[in-house]
């Protein structure tokens, strides 16, 4: 017998006896059995059922490109040679898979038309029944690590092919690991939305188009010179290259294979294109601009930008990173020349799923298209795509390409005629823009709540961060002892976990790893690994995470809460926006610009004494949560035995309420040199309580940090884009409170109204209306002028002769007509 077959019969004896004993987890990954589990905490738990790992599988790598084509290893689990593996992603799209020498089983990951963990199940008796359960990553090709995609060397050659003086061989490469085969095919493939508009018809496509290359050496290179495309294929503008072994026929689906990222296809273009791509690109403009015209109206539906890049960067609730032009890689801003940073609103609009993008210039100020072709623009369809994916305009990326970016194209980039293109995308300002209100919880652990109040709480427990039943949005937080290296327990606690969750949404946990240098994320209690990706969509909620210590969760409301590991200790910022003034309770206050009301217990009594440690002690107290309520993980005997089941305040645990101070303590001296200026209360109880200038000066620094979010999220006034005169410039693009304007005059024209305006702080420009009259009207419209003045002037002489004339005639009336006249006018 050989060893395959032995341990399949192994595999069946084993699974068999786990079937009579109840106690197998095929069928039943995330549930707890009688006397084992299938749950992911089973794992630290140590009570997983034995098949645990055969049925609830981990794969690696776990994520990739949403075309498709990664080849992953199922972990742990056996597969013997005669095994026909079928893999069914979103029980809707199934791909083969296959068994490797070491009897590993493989999976290839389908073209998708979302992003997000993809629930999917595995056959190995060719589909007849799926017994295996894990999850997949598909991740959007802008955010997908480079690592992981082919590149096309010279990008800017690709995409202007064709247009004046850009020609020549094309180049591009790929890790060869990620295809494994000798000889490769070279694929074009093309995406494309069919049926109206917002219709149910509305689909969109990813297809085939033809081979720029056969049985290829997978050397990793690959170089061709274009050649123009006959119809139908020069229709498809925007697609990718695949890299596939060459053993599939020519566009087999699902195949192991690595992309190149989505671009316009400028150079297979058909030949009109080549001829003359200004003329070509602007009747594609004019086409584009009369669909726009059918199309419904977008731009009411999405927010406003923020005002500077301050506010873009520090309202990370609800904009993030534009990854096309981002300050920390250098400002490769290609669509947005003269800026230095973009952002991208997160949530799609409500209705339409459009998206908004805003830019800034190096002082930043907002950059609108009015003043710059490298302004802010707001997209039909925004870029991230937006639940429940699938259908146009909500398909990651490509929907945003088919829509947005080609036409910038066509308009701005190809042909010079971005008037088209921003007549229907035009910048919005930020004239509505309001900010977001910042708590935070920091150190040992201390609270500055929405609205400003500064104070510490040292209770060991689970309480309420922040709750708003209005918006279902519940924040917890878990405070744990503060521990010695020696090992020792201090009378002071910190914050080791949040957990978190809006509506219906995934529960986000996120607490101090083992050991405590990087932080671990939770999602329904099973945990996420950002070792691939750093950025997740999940159900009703994102998750970013660049490093093992930072990370940033966002939810559908714009609510953002930034998780900071410093010192040992986690700092938790909880950004909210103007939708949940009045809406908040916790340990973070009401949220509604009245510090007076932030202490109050969950019982609705408030504590009005900032300076009263035992009271603050109990105002904190009351807002632990019930186990019945409760969005923590509880995978360790530590966290069953301190948490789960044992009270969620422990009122046992008294805390040191003010600064030990002894005069002979050496670190004393060193926390006086550390801790100063605002918060320096704060600093200095850290570092003598913990005993660790460490811990201390991580609470400077997050205290800090705070105070410079705070001043970031500052309002400002803005008075709107300021338009030149007809026939005249401006000097000045900044047009917030305190900026100044000046309007001159083209030569031949001179100026009428005020030359310079000033932002008031009502958001109104100062100054009169101005103008720029033709020179050569000058001496016409002043005649003009004294000429209609000199006719007031006759008119009204005119009627006070009449007038005068009338009073004399009734005077000498008077005179004739003697008493008589008399009594008639009395």
């Amino acid at each position: 017998m050989g060893r395959a077959s032995y341990l399949a019969v192994i595999f069946i004896c084993f699974v068999s006896s786990s079937r009579i004993s109840g106690q197998s987890c095929e069928g039943k990954c995330g549930g707890k059995l009688e006397s084992c589990s299938c749950h992911a905490t089973c794992v630290s738990l140590d009570n997983c059922c034995a098949d645990y790992g055969e049925y609830c599988v981990d794969v690696t790598p776990y994520s990739g490109s949403i075309f498709g084509g990664t080849d992953f290893v199922v972990l742990k689990a056996t597969f013997n040679e005669s095994s026909q593996i079928i893999c069914w992603f979103n029980d809707e799209i199934k791909t083969v898979g296959y068994v490797d020498t070491d009897s590993r089983g493989h999976c290839i990951s389908p073209l998708l038309y979302e992003t997000g963990l993809v629930p999917f199940q595995i056959s190995t008796d060719n589909g007849t029944t799926f017994s295996r359960h894990g999850a997949w990553l598909s991740v959007h090709p802008g955010k997908l690590d480079p690592s992981f995609k082919a590149t096309i060397i010279n990008a800017t050659q690709w995409q202007y092919y064709g247009t004046p003086k850009v020609g020549g061989p094309l180049d591009m490469t790929w890790n060869t690991s990620q295809v494994r085969a000798e000889k490769v095919n070279i694929e074009l493939w093309g995406y494309m939305e069919k049926g109206d508009p917002y219709s149910e018809s509305w689909q969109g496509k990813w297809e085939y188009l033809y081979s720029l290359g056969r049985d290829q050496p997978n050397s990793g290179a690959f170089r061709f010179v274009p050649k123009t495309a006959g119809k139908p294929f020069s229709d498809w503008e925007v697609g990718c290259l695949r890299i596939s072994p060459s053993t599939h026929p020519d566009g087999a689906w699902n195949v192991q294979a690595v992309w190149t990222e989505d671009h316009a296809l400028a150079w297979h273009l058909e030949d009109k294109f080549r001829q003359d791509s200004a003329v070509w690109a602007l009747d594609k403009c004019k086409a584009w601009d009369q669909l726009e015209e059918t199309l419904p109206d977008f731009l009411s539906e999405i927010i406003d930008c923020p005002c500077t890049l301050a506010q873009a960067r520090a309202d990370t609730g609800r904009f993030h990173t534009d990854y096309g032009c981002d300050m920390e890689k250098g400002s490769v801003c290609t669509y947005h020349p003269g800026s230095v940073h973009c952002v991208r609103a997160i949530q799609a609009s409500p209705k339409f799923a459009a998206g908004q993008q805003c830019c800034y210039d190096h002082t930043g100020a907002q950059v609108l298209t009015d003043d710059s072709i490298g302004g802010s623009t707001p997209d039909r369809a925004h870029d991230w795509g937006s639940p429940p994916f699938v259908k146009p305009p909500r398909v990651p990326g490509f929907s945003h390409w088919l829509y947005d970016v080609l036409s910038f194209y066509y308009c701005c980039l190809w042909s010079d005629n971005c008037h088209y293109y921003f007549k229907r995308r035009p910048s919005s300002d930020c004239r509505t823009y309001q900010v977001p209100k910042a708590g935070v919880v920091f150190g040992d652990p201390h609270f500055i709540t929405f609205d400003g109040v500064s104070y510490s709480f040292n209770g060991k427990g689970e309480y309420t961060i922040m709750v708003s039943e209005s918006k279902e949005l519940t924040i917890q937080g878990r405070t744990e002892p503060v521990i010695l290296t020696n090992g020792s327990m201090v009378k002071a606690t910190k914050l080791s976990a949040v957990a978190m969750r809006e509506g219906t949404s995934d529960i986000i946990e996120v607490r101090l790893g083992n050991p405590q240098d990087h932080l671990q994320v939770l999602q329904n209690q099973t945990s996420l690994s950002f070792s691939e990706q750093s950025w997740m969509d999940l159900k009703g909620v994102f998750v970013f995470s660049p490093n093992p210590t930072n990370v940033t969760v966002m939810f559908p409301s714009g609510a953002g809460v930034e998780l900071r590991l410093r010192g040992g200790t986690m700092t938790t910022t909880v950004l909210l926006p103007e939708v949940f003034k009045d809406f908040t309770r916790g340990l973070l206050g009401k949220m509604n610009g009245d510090p007076k009301d932030d202490l109050v217990t969950s019982d609705g009594q408030t504590e009005s004494d900032q300076g009263n440690a035992e009271g603050l002690f109990n105002f904190g107290a009351s807002w632990a949560i019930l186990n019945e309520s409760t969005l923590f993980t509880y995978d360790s005997e530590h966290l069953l035995n301190s948490y789960l089941h044992a009270p969620k305040h422990h009122a046992s645990f008294r805390p040191v309420f003010s600064i030990p101070e002894d005069p002979n303590d050496p670190l004393g001296s060193q926390a006086s040199e550390l801790c100063s200026g605002e918060g320096s209360l704060y600093c200095r109880y850290d570092t003598l309580m913990a005993r660790s200038l460490e811990m201390g000066n991580a609470t400077r620094v997050s205290f800090q940090s705070h105070r410079s979010v705070v001043e970031d999220l500052e309002p400002v006034v803005s008075c709107g884009w300021l338009s030149p005169p007809t026939n005249g410039k401006k000097e000045g693009t900044r047009y917030l409170q305190g900026a100044v304007v000046k309007l001159s005059c083209d030569s031949g024209y001179v100026l009428w109204g005020s030359e310079e305006h000033t932002c008031l702080g009502t958001g109104q420009w100062s100054g009169e209306t101005t103008t720029c009259v033709a020179d050569n009207l000058r001496g016409i419209v002043v005649g003009s002028v004294i000429g209609a003045l000199a006719l007031i002037l006759m008119m009204v002489t005119l009627i006070i002769n009449s007038r005068q004339h009338k009073r004399e005639t009734a005077a000498s009336a008077v005179s004739d007509d003697g008493q008589d006249q008399i009594r008639v006018v009395f």
